[in-house]
């Protein structure tokens, strides 16, 4: 079974996402996420989000204020989207975007972003685009829009 939950500092759940994160194939972002993580520079209501099966954490997510991109008129960004190989395929990316928008909605929002570089993968989750942004690394990312 998957759960879904927020992740809470200084918790034995934030510790091992910490592993999951330092562990995981995602090398453009990981060192990112890892100094979010261990900085805690989260904000008001910013938050990760893990997803565990079996005990172990399969996926993870975020939302956030801002993300990588100077458009701070633009959120709550949901980001940081990534489900482990062997865990793939089961739609928990989904589960985990569903779960960040119901978080989003319990806060008073209507709308949730999400920035990418893949074409036909948010699609499936509700999400259209909205046009390509530029991130502070200069390169070029699309961005998505759902109302929730």
């Amino acid at each position: 079974m998957l759960t879904i939950s927020k992740v809470y500092k200084d918790t034995p759940l934030a510790q091992e996402l910490m592993q999951f994160v330092e562990e995981c194939s995602w090398h453009e972002v990981k060192e990112h996420i890892a100094d979010m993580l261990r900085s805690w520079g989260f904000t008001d209501w910013e938050c990760m989000f893990a997803a565990v099966q079996d005990g172990k954490i399969v996926g993870m997510a975020s939302i956030m204020k801002t993300d990588y991109y100077p458009l701070p008129d633009i959120y709550p960004w949901i980001s940081c989207i990534f489900v482990t190989e062997s865990a793939r395929g089961h739609r928990i990316s989904g589960q985990l975007i569903d779960f960040a928008n119901g978080y989003a909605r319990e806060l008073g929002f209507t709308r949730s972003y999400i920035p990418t570089e893949y074409t036909g993968l948010y699609e499936k989750y509700g999400y259209e685009y909205i046009h390509d942004i530029i991130n502070y690394g200069g390169g070029t990312d699309r961005l998505y829009a759902k109302e929730i």
